[in-house]
């Protein structure tokens, strides 16, 4: 019987190793936590969340919303868990931290056909196929002899992590709770800010120390998960017309939009653990407890996860694999998840589900069809294969879809419309090619 070897027990990981087990491959996962650990994980559970808890819209006429319409129909164990693990969060899919890697690591341990391997990899001397999807915190023997291989030093850049609240310590007579121009229920709590307050706010940001930065660092961050400090340094409106904006959002108290907007996000199923969205920090503990207790409404705030930031590697894609993750140099190594220049949860779960497929293929000696370009897992593919002077990670969004073959007038019908067909997409494409499916 084949063995295929994965290492890493992240998103794509357990996604790949429950999709080929499920199909009667026998899988070796290699995790190195909880024994050597890295500089965002805290446990040594499987598929652990170490940044926000969502998971995104879920709404069809969102990027975010297209892509999960097209893992159902191609069956993500992960996504599943996603949905049995989902805590209140409007039109979003919000998951509890803890329930969501127990779930993963439960599934893991018990498949019959997964064997679970505690230690650390340091080099590529792995008995094929093998799935490499062990993300960007890469521990530095493997990054090196990854490096080594690639005969060129990794992209990278960096991601930062909101702090999260306990919520009995915020004051209920300023927040209310509200979704966006009601989209969902009102699962989000809202902070609102006077003109004068927000302007409180940016000067303390501005005067907050941050955590000295490593020789190594130059300030690379990924453009959708910016550092608040980073946006304030464009602009002082910057925030207001991001995280902070107010649109959509009525304080009922006095029927209008406040200045800016502060939304909390639910964290875990008892909802006491709320995330501070959009506020990603390289703050000094100190410095957050400051800025955070400035706010309105939380100056009793009891943080129960500061924020932090740590380096994020990706390979340069294009130029180590052909499609879909295959490295070009040594036949039967494959690479899965965000390592892999995607960016986003549910994009590398995806791409976990893809290496599995892709390897499923390669056992039974038969060529692996391309998805359609109108899906979402196909749009992003094609991405993450196309070569380009300054490669960078890519989330789902409706820009790397194709153009519709007929105008449409207005962006929502667009994006309907752009849903539809990469939904019929995607199911024809299981339709065809049922043999990878059928288990």
């Amino acid at each position: 019987m084949s063995v295929v070897t994965i290492v890493g027990g992240g998103l794509a990981g357990c996604e790949a190793a429950l999709q080929l087990a499920d199909r009667g491959v026998h899988v070796r996962l290699i995790e190195m936590r909880p024994g050597d650990s890295t500089q965002a994980h805290r446990s040594g559970k499987l598929a652990e969340i170490v940044c926000s808890n969502s998971f995104k819209s879920t709404l069809p006429d969102t990027a975010s919303g297209v892509l999960k319409i097209e893992l159902d129909i191609l069956g993500s164990r992960l996504l599943r868990s996603a949905r049995e693990t989902a805590v209140p969060a409007g039109h979003a899919l919000a998951v509890d931290r803890e329930e969501f890697s127990g779930a993963v690591t439960a599934a893991i341990d018990e498949h019959p056909l997964i064997d679970v391997e505690r230690t650390r990899q340091d080099d590529l001397d792995l008995p094929k196929p093998a799935i490499v999807a062990t993300g960007p915190l890469t521990a530095a023997a493997l990054s090196r002899a990854l490096e080594e291989h690639i005969s060129g030093a990794h992209l990278y850049f960096y991601d930062a992590i909101a702090p999260s609240i306990e919520a009995d310590s915020i004051d209920a007579s300023v927040a209310f709770r509200a979704s966006r121009y009601n989209k969902g229920g009102a699962d989000y709590l809202n902070i609102p800010f006077a003109e004068s307050e927000y302007k409180h706010l940016v000067e303390r940001i501005r005067e907050a120390d941050l955590v000295t930065a490593h020789a190594f660092e130059n300030g690379r961050y990924f453009e959708a998960c910016l550092p608040i400090e980073v946006m304030i340094s464009r602009g002082e409106d910057t925030p207001r017309f991001g995280p902070m904006r107010p649109r959509g959002l009525v304080d009922p108290r006095t029927e209008k939009e406040p200045y800016a907007v502060v939304q909390l996000r639910q964290e875990s199923a008892s909802g006491n653990l709320l995330g501070l969205v959009g506020f990603q920090t390289r703050m000094t503990y100190e410095a957050q407890k400051r800025v955070i207790r400035s706010m309105p409404g939380l100056g009793e705030a009891k943080i129960l996860r500061f924020g932090s930031i740590h380096r994020n590697m990706f390979l340069n894609l294009p130029a180590v694999c052909l499609p879909y993750q295959k490295d070009r140099r040594i036949p039967g190594l494959h690479y899965a998840g965000q390592i892999c220049g995607v960016e986003g949860y549910v994009e590398c779960i995806a791409s976990g589900l893809v290496a599995a497929l892709t390897v499923f293929a390669d056992l039974r000696s038969a060529p692996f069809p391309l998805f359609p370009s109108e899906t979402m897992t196909g749009s992003l593919m094609t991405h993450i294969h196309t070569p380009a002077d300054n490669f960078q990670p890519m989330n789902a969004n409706m820009g790397i879809l194709p153009s519709p073959a007929r105008r449409i007038r207005g962006r929502k019908a667009r994006y309907l419309e752009a849903s539809r067909r990469a939904g019929d997409g995607m199911r024809g494409y299981r339709e065809t090619h049922g043999w990878m499916f059928e288990f």
